[in-house]
């Protein structure tokens, strides 16, 4: 059984390995630590990182964690060269826009809403992990029904879509 600041270093390195949300069920199984347990720990080491104001932090996201950046460093992350950059199109933010607010939603619903045809809208945003397919639509034909994906969380600083600001908020 890992000491307690072991379980924080091991927290640490799973989550920095793996780059995106782990989740919490996925920690329990990996760290072999019971879920209260866990949990306390986890969020004894949020407020840790939150109080030394390190320039990364561990945040929940969607019942996992995840490791990034502070958001108090983006001008300075910005300034960095980047290899891929994950520019969104006017087009790409209308249509994720659309899908965040009224998922589980199908591509002709997106296009009804846009009124515009939007496959390759819909096809970029799946390559960059924003949306994510789930299932299908039982309706004839059975449309592929889009949701936004943890990602999407991740890149928009959001815990969970009920952070997302209401229709019509500045």
């Amino acid at each position: 059984m890992l000491m307690r600041n072991e379980i924080k270093a091991a927290i640490e390195a799973v989550l920095f390995v793996r780059g995106e949300r782990v989740d919490l069920d996925e920690l329990v199984e990996i760290l072999e630590v019971p879920l209260l347990d866990l949990k306390e720990i986890i969020e004894e080491l949020i407020e840790e990182y939150n109080k030394i104001k390190r320039g990364i932090q561990i945040v929940a996201v969607d019942h996992g964690y995840l490791m990034c950046t502070r958001p108090d460093y983006g001008d300075i992350l910005a300034r960095m060269e980047k290899t891929s950059q994950k520019r969104l199109s006017p087009a790409a933010v209308e249509a994720l826009a659309i899908v965040a607010y009224r998922q589980p939603i199908t591509r002709s619903e997106v296009e009804s809403i846009r009124g515009v045809k939007s496959d390759r809208v819909i096809s970029s945003l799946l390559e960059k992990g924003l949306i994510e397919e789930a299932g299908f639509k039982p309706v004839p034909g059975k449309p592929i029904l889009y949701i936004t994906g943890s990602e999407f969380l991740r890149v928009f600083g959001l815990s969970s879509l009920k952070d997302l600001p209401a229709v019509g908020e500045d």
